[in-house]
């Protein structure tokens, strides 16, 4: 248990924290725009996956990719 306390002691939250925040916030803005969206490219259970589950990369490869382009 020490170990752990010790690890979560020597973190520099000050560069790690922004990151995390960044991350939570394009997972929050793809889902909502996922569920906005009548269509996707692919299936919409796919997309939430792929969201939540690639961290930071995820929801940037469903603005790039998933999200349908009405033309």
């Amino acid at each position: 248990m020490d170990n752990i306390q010790d690890a979560l002691q020597s973190i520099n939250w000050g560069l790690i924290a922004p990151i995390i925040l960044i991350q939570l916030v394009l997972v929050i803005v793809a889902i909502i725009d996922l569920i906005r969206v009548k269509q996707a490219n692919g299936p919409k259970w796919l997309w939430v996956i792929i969201i939540l589950f690639l961290s930071i990369v995820g929801p940037i490869i469903y603005f790039i990719v998933g999200r349908r382009q009405n033309r």
